[in-house]
């Protein structure tokens, strides 16, 4: 997988995606000589700038985007930050913060668009948030109507659903909670993370398919369908792009064309690529 933008376009998905659609998860690295990744970051990412991620989605038909910060950049949200400034009207963020920051930083980044923070419960990504400082988190955040997204696996979803139950505010869990697709919608963790979207406050993103299956992705189209089917209202779909840590080489013109198969109704997809993403994120 390269980032170059020069090496643009691709070739065009078979899907045609309706007006306004949003990739609700992609990611902006770098460039590093701008933007350096955290010292202490788990892993290094090729150079991903905003140029890479525009050229992605005018091949792909997408026309709004949720910029999520990664943990190789840290609590350094500037790379993020500086594509949601060159075109708020398209782009919303995702920050990844801790109880340093100031009102003043919150403010600031509200204004560039960011909505949301994330935490990760992943531990290859270096140890897991600490669930008092998440709290304090979120208690800066209320006043903002901000969310929190959580990059959560399929092992931590039952220890930590009813943690997730009792969060006071609109809640987004990543990537499918990253079930293992190949043990198929009856497994303990999917269970419950159906049950999960039971509470109105809980979304989730049928993004990630790369994440818990391998091309052509047939075992992640059971789970993604069913959580289309319960989550309705609160659903969401990205890219993934640039697919940072992952175990294989992407095509997101594949990811998009997937999109039909596990919603293969107009108004479903509708819904998670336009409508959802508008309403969380305020999209006009």
């Amino acid at each position: 997988m390269t980032t170059d933008p020069r090496t643009f376009p691709r070739r065009r998905p078979r899907l045609a995606l309706p007006p306004n659609s949003c990739d609700s998860h992609c990611h902006v690295f770098g460039p590093a000589s701008k933007f350096p990744y955290a010292p202490s970051r788990s892993y290094t990412p090729e150079d991903a700038p905003k140029e890479a991620l525009e050229a992605l989605h005018q091949q792909l038909g997408i026309e709004r985007a949720v910029i999520v910060q990664a943990s190789c950049h840290g609590t350094d949200n500037n790379a993020m930050l500086d594509c949601l400034r060159s075109n708020q009207t398209r782009y919303r963020g995702v920050a990844i913060v801790d109880d340093s920051f100031t009102e003043a930083q919150f403010r600031e980044m509200h204004e560039a668009g960011v909505r949301g923070v994330r935490f990760n419960f992943m531990p290859h990504l270096g140890a897991s948030a600490d669930l008092a400082m998440v709290n304090r988190v979120i208690d800066r955040i209320k006043e903002l109507s901000w969310h929190v997204v959580l990059h959560i696996h399929g092992g931590v979803i039952i220890p930590m659903s009813d943690i997730m139950q009792k969060l006071p505010i609109p809640f987004v869990i990543d990537h499918m909670g990253r079930v293992a697709a190949k043990d198929g919608v009856d497994q303990p963790p999917f269970r419950a993370l159906l049950e999960l979207l039971r509470n109105e406050r809980c979304w989730i993103k049928v993004c990630g398919s790369e994440r818990i299956s391998m091309p052509p992705y047939c075992e992640a189209v059971p789970i993604a369908a069913a959580l289309v089917k319960a989550g309705g209202e609160r659903v969401l779909w990205g890219t993934d792009f640039p697919h940072p840590n992952a175990t294989h080489d992407a095509d997101e013109t594949e990811l998009v064309d997937l999109v039909a198969q596990f919603a293969p109704e107009a108004v479903d997809q509708q819904r998670f690529l336009v409508d959802n993403p508008a309403r969380l994120y305020g999209f006009s």
